[in-house]
């Protein structure tokens, strides 16, 4: 088969494709015929070797992970309810660009006959994590949301899925004109770009003047910051994501949580662990809203395999709109 091995850390060119073994899937795993591959920022973090979590520390070579979406070739020991056809979806933390992945089979995602490839990276992680911020924020209809990063691979299922919950506002932000199109011909209400100086002012202004009842956070820093000091009385923010490159958390004033203000980390894996019901129902609901069409799940580029450093470098430019995704199987 063929693979795209991250043999050493650099730009996105040291990504190159390469003749490999296929995978046999050991015990309670599946081995995936992949049809599509995520690209994602976490990638590009890891090609750089500046990922910021502690799971990930891989001996080189390494080929990366991302969201897979694929026919299952094979199934290894006690594995039960799988068999070899079923069209399933995984999220791995390596393995994801070749043409054939392996998965556990606890972690596969079933993914509907008819349903696009490329569209269905989002149902392994991209969607549940857009659910599951939404639901771990505790949106109540009516309510006033932001939405940061508004166009990317997870904030523009955000923006959807906000407003299909009943929010009264959906407020989201981007990097460009373009971006800001994007969002707002998804459904947000007003949107703002937040590397102009005075965004959090705009914000402000949209949302009445009243503050913002919930926030999804994936940049960090000094956005996240300014993100409390837009909260309302008795406001969520929920902090998923490092895109502006930040590890820390800044410093808060403590005056600034006096007004019932709750901030809160989240991760894909915790919800499950935690919330396993919400968390099926999450992707359910996720699924049907993907097949009547009530969710768009937009993808900016189909790339074959070896393009994977042409995936990283459109990531890495900010300049998408919605998935980056490689195509595997395609000459």
């Amino acid at each position: 088969m063929r693979a795209v091995p991250l043999a050493r850390y650099g730009a996105p060119d040291v990504l190159q494709v390469a003749p490999a073994d296929v995978p046999e899937p050991g015990p309670g795993q599946v081995l995936i015929a992949t049809e599509a591959v995520s690209v994602g920022f976490a990638q590009t973090q890891m090609r750089r070797d500046c990922f910021p979590a502690p799971m990930w520390n891989p001996t080189l070579p390494v080929v990366l992970g991302g969201d897979v979406v694929g026919t299952v070739d094979a199934v290894g020991p006690q594995v039960e309810h799988i068999k070899a056809g079923d069209r399933v979806g995984a999220f791995l933390m390596q393995g994801a660009y070749a043409e054939y992945a392996l998965a556990d089979a606890a972690t596969l995602v079933p993914v509907p006959d008819g349903l696009d490839a490329a569209a269905a990276t989002v149902l392994p992680g991209a969607g549940p994590i857009a659910v599951g911020t939404l639901a771990t924020g505790r949106l109540r209809a009516g309510e006033t949301v932001l939405v940061h990063a508004a166009a990317g691979g997870i904030g523009h299922l955000a923006v959807q899925l906000a407003k299909l919950a009943g929010a009264g506002r959906v407020i989201a932000t981007a990097s460009s004109p373009a971006k800001l199109d994007f969002a707002r011909s998804l459904g947000a209400d007003a949107v703002v770009d937040y590397t102009r100086p005075g965004w959090s002012e705009e914000v402000a202004a949209a949302a009445g003047g009243r503050g913002v009842d919930l926030i999804l956070d994936s940049i960090g820093g000094d956005v996240l910051l300014t993100g409390i000091g837009l909260l309302a009385p008795g406001g969520r923010l929920v902090f998923y994501g490092s895109a502006g490159g930040g590890t820390e958390v800044p410093k808060v004033p403590l005056l600034e949580l006096i007004g019932l203000k709750y901030v809160t980390g989240f991760s894909l894996s915790a919800w499950q662990r935690l919330h396993p019901r919400q968390y099926s129902d999450g992707l359910a609901e996720l699924t049907a809203h993907l097949m009547s069409g009530r969710l768009t799940a937009a993808v900016h580029a189909r790339l074959p395999l070896d393009e994977a450093a042409k995936g990283h470098e459109i990531i890495e430019s900010r300049a998408h709109q919605g998935r980056v995704v490689l195509l595997p199987q395609s000459v």
